[in-house]
C-alpha cells in the first residue's frame, strides 16, 4: 500500500477543499463500488454489497481533509498573516513549508519574542511568501494551504504531513477493492470537514442511517520519550475504548477484539485523552448508533511529520476485511 499512501498524501485537502481528493479516492474505487454518490458537503459515499436477512448496514468513515492556514490578513511587507483550518499546534509550525491552492508557496516564522524561552502563539506567526510588498504578495485573503514536505521512506515506517487521515482513506480504498462478498450493506463514506467539528460525518450519518458505524482514523501513541499512553507503532492496530469526544460501544469493542482474536491479529486498546472522529458524530445520529474505531497508531500528529508502521497498516486492512466480510452481532 506505500505506492497508494504516497499518492494521497501527496494531494492538498484542507477541510472544505477536498475536492481533488475525493477525485483522485472516487477513480480508485469506481471499478469495485456498487454504487458512488457525492452529497452537498462533498462527502464520497461508496456501496458495496446488498443487506441480507443475517447483515447490517455498515457506516465505515474516513476523512479527506487535512490540516490547513487561511490567510487573514496582507502586511505592507508582503508577509502573511493567517489562522487555523483545524487544530495547528504553533510548535509544530516554525520553518514548516506551506502551498497554498492557488499555487504560491512560503515558510513559516515568527515574530521576535523577548524571552526567547517561550512558544509563539498562532497569531505571532506569519508566512514569508518571498514577497517584497502587499502589492506584489501571491496570496490574497481567504488563499488556503497546507504543509508541504516530501515523503520518507524508513523502510517499514514511513513519515509525512496529512497521514491523518489519507491512511485511513487508503485503508477503504484497499478494503472497497479487496471484500468480493458480504453479508452486509457497506457504505464507505469518505469525509468532509472532520478537522473542523466533523461536520461532513453529521450529514452523512443523517443521510445513511447505519446499523452500525465504524470509523478509521489515527491516534497518537505513548512509545517516545515521556509518553503516557499504552499504544505504540508496529504493535497492531488501536481499538478506540474511549476519546474525549465519545465512549465507543462496548458491543463494538467486544466485536472488535473477539474478531482480532479470532483472526489471529495483534491489537491495542486505545484511550485517547485529547482528540476524536467521525465515530463521534455517527454515534449520535439520529435516534443513535451503536459505533467505535479502529486507529491507526501516528506519532506526531498534527505536524508536517506524522508517522506511521507499515505492519500497522497491513494488520488494521486484516482486520477490517475480518470484521466486514462476515455477519456482525453485537446484540
Amino acid at each position: 500500500m506505500k505506492e497508494l499512501i504516497q499518492k494521497l498524501v501527496a494531494i492538498a485537502g484542507p477541510s472544505g477543499y477536498e475536492g481533488r481528493v475525493r477525485e483522485f479516492i472516487k477513480t480508485e474505487v469506481q471499478p469495485f463500488a456498487t454504487s458512488i454518490e457525492v452529497d452537498v458537503l462533498g462527502n464520497l459515499i461508496v456501496t458495496k454489497g446488498k443487506k441480507s436477512a443475517n447483515g447490517q448496514r455498515i457506516m465505515i468513515a474516513a476523512h479527506m481533509d487535512e490540516i490547513g492556514v487561511i490567510a487573514t490578513h496582507i502586511d505592507k511587507k508582503g508577509f502573511v498573516r493567517f489562522s487555523n483550518m483545524g487544530s495547528l499546534y504553533p510548535r509544530n509550525c516554525m520553518s514548516a513549508h506551506v502551498a497554498f491552492l492557488n499555487g504560491s508557496r512560503g515558510v513559516i516564522n515568527g515574530d521576535s519574542l523577548e524571552d526567547a524561552s517561550k512558544l509563539h502563539s498562532l497569531d505571532q506567526l506569519f508566512i514569508d511568501v518571498g514577497a517584497t510588498s502587499h502589492a506584489d504578495c501571491p496570496v490574497k485573503v481567504g488563499d488556503v494551504g497546507v504543509f508541504e514536505r516530501p515523503v520518507i521512506d524508513l523502510g517499514k515506517r514511513i513519515v509525512s504531513k496529512a497521514l491523518d487521515d489519507r491512511i485511513g482513506c487508503a485503508l477503504l480504498i484497499e478494503t472497497i477493492k479487496q471484500i468480493k462478498e458480504t453479508p452486509n450493506e457497506l457504505v464507505f463514506v469518505f469525509t468532509t470537514q472532520e478537522e473542523v467539528a466533523t461536520r461532513g460525518a453529521t450529514s452523512a450519518a443523517y443521510r445513511v442511517d447505519p446499523d452500525l458505524g465504524l470509523a478509521v482514523d489515527v491516534t497518537r501513541t505513548g512509545d517516545i520519550p515521556t509518553g503516557k499512553m499504552e499504544v505504540s507503532l508496529g504493535k497492531g492496530p488501536a481499538i478506540k475504548v474511549k476519546d474525549s469526544g465519545m465512549i465507543a460501544d462496548p458491543r463494538v469493542v467486544k466485536w472488535m477484539t473477539d474478531t482480532a482474536k479470532k483472526a489471529d491479529l495483534p491489537y491495542q486498546m486505545e484511550i485517547l485523552e485529547g482528540g476524536t472522529t467521525d465515530a463521534r458524530v455517527i454515534q449520535i445520529s439520529r435516534a443513535g448508533v451503536p459505533s467505535g474505531c479502529l486507529s491507526i497508531p501516528t506519532r506526531y500528529i498534527h505536524s508536517p511529520a506524522e508517522m506511521i508502521d507499515l505492519d500497522d497498516v497491513e494488520n488494521s486492512l486484516s482486520l477490517l476485511l475480518h470484521l466486514l466480510r462476515n455477519p456482525v452481532d453485537i446484540k
